[in-house]
């Protein structure tokens, strides 16, 4: 069969995947085991989300991942709302296929509402959690064209007769609104435009909406646990095993490394587990680093403390044979690549290539991405060895 062996083939061969097979899993669904001939709006829906907190990662993300990726074709996908970027899973920006967002949106939407009208920096205003919901239809139509943030929050003022601190930080988040490509390098640039997302019905009912995402989400990093679904989500857990029960034999199971619970689409794939995983530079916040419970699937975990940052950020990563080896970052006369173990000659001319590959990409559009995290090279970054690769 190849490489990949499809789902029903695997299950007749064995009972349950070890901690390689998974990560090989991950990497395979998120095309990171070869670079695909793929366009980006089917690449981003069979990934399934891409995080979006800094404007470049979807690009480098997809650069990563994609043969002949041209990032002229990103952005005309989201000037042609094919992709939109919104605020959705863990309360952070994703880009996603826009036939998900509603169900995505929708299955998400207790979490993004409930957080941001039940903290003190909406309840400061004085408003309602009524008050705020009766604001969306004026929301809705006010952004029906592109509107800056500062517009909206002038609308809102008018609307309520004063400026109330607080009311466009909650709307932002839960509203079903898109942000607003702006130009530049990476499309989105600060402050933010928003416009409205088309009044798309998602789904009969709200578990409708959390089956949807949970299937989604199984295609793109299936295997996973129930532990893994709800952290990728946020979804309470009771509410995730609910779905997985209502899902029924939509769905299969599979026991993982430690004899956990696995749960997977049926036409889910398994690469060998010496199947191999070329070296990755991949962006920062780049989801197969923070789609698990269990994040040692890709990231050992003495280094998990260091890429992944107590106030959230993300660090970009070399990935060799599959695993989270070190960071890398754009420095004068070409990438600066830190291992945090010693690598092979292999390796590095692996890696090498890539950072030849990916200055070249970056020269034409902002060589020293990523420029403001750079303070986290100065603390507690493990390091074995550091070279500039060109």
């Amino acid at each position: 069969m190849g490489l990949v062996r499809m789902a029903t083939a695997a299950r007749k061969a064995r009972v349950s995947l070890n901690s390689r097979q998974l990560n090989r899993a991950t990497l395979d669904r998120q095309m990171l085991l070869r670079r695909e001939s793929v366009n980006v709006v089917d690449a981003v829906r069979r990934v399934g989300a891409l995080q979006a907190q800094e404007p470049a990662s979807p690009y480098l993300a997809l650069w990563n991942r994609l043969a002949d990726f041209d990032p002229a074709a990103l952005a005309t996908a989201f000037d042609e709302r094919t992709l939109v970027k919104a605020t959705l899973m863990r309360l952070t920006l994703h880009v996603v296929h826009a036939s998900d967002y509603p169900y995505f949106h929708a299955a998400m939407l207790p979490n993004l509402r409930g957080p941001r009208l039940g903290d003190r920096r909406f309840t400061v205003s004085g408003l309602s959690i009524a008050d705020a919901d009766a604001l969306l239809p004026h929301l809705a139509l006010f952004t029906s064209q592109p509107r800056a943030g500062a517009e909206v929050e002038e609308m809102l003022a008018a609307r309520l007769g004063e400026r109330k601190q607080g009311v466009w930080w909650a709307l932002r988040t839960y509203a079903p609104l898109h942000q607003v490509p702006t130009g530049g390098p990476w499309s989105f640039k600060t402050p933010s435009s928003y416009r409205a997302a088309p009044a798309t019905l998602a789904a009969e009912n709200w578990s409708d909406s959390v089956q949807f995402l949970i299937l989604r989400y199984l295609a793109a990093f299936g295997p996973a646990s129930m532990l893994d679904i709800a952290q990728f989500t946020i979804l309470k857990r009771s509410v995730v095993q609910n779905a997985l029960k209502e899902l029924g034999g939509s769905i299969e199971t599979l026991a993982g490394p430690s004899g956990e619970m696995l749960f997977d689409v049926p036409v889910g794939r398994y690469p060998t587990e010496d199947a191999v995983a070329p070296p990755r530079l991949l962006p920062m916040w780049d989801s197969i680093l923070l789609a698990y419970a269990d994040r040692s699937r890709v990231i050992p975990p003495e280094y998990r403390s260091v890429i992944l940052r107590r106030n959230g950020d993300v660090l970009p990563t070399l990935l060799i044979d599959g695993y989270v080896a070190g960071v890398w970052r754009p420095v004068e006369g070409g990438i600066e690549a830190t291992a945090f173990h010693r690598l092979t000659s292999d390796e590095w001319d692996g890696l090498a290539a890539e950072a030849a590959a990916l200055q070249s990409f970056l020269l034409d559009r902002d060589s020293a991405v990523y420029r403001r995290y750079e303070h986290w090279w100065s603390k507690d970054l493990p390091t074995a060895d550091v070279r500039i690769l060109t």
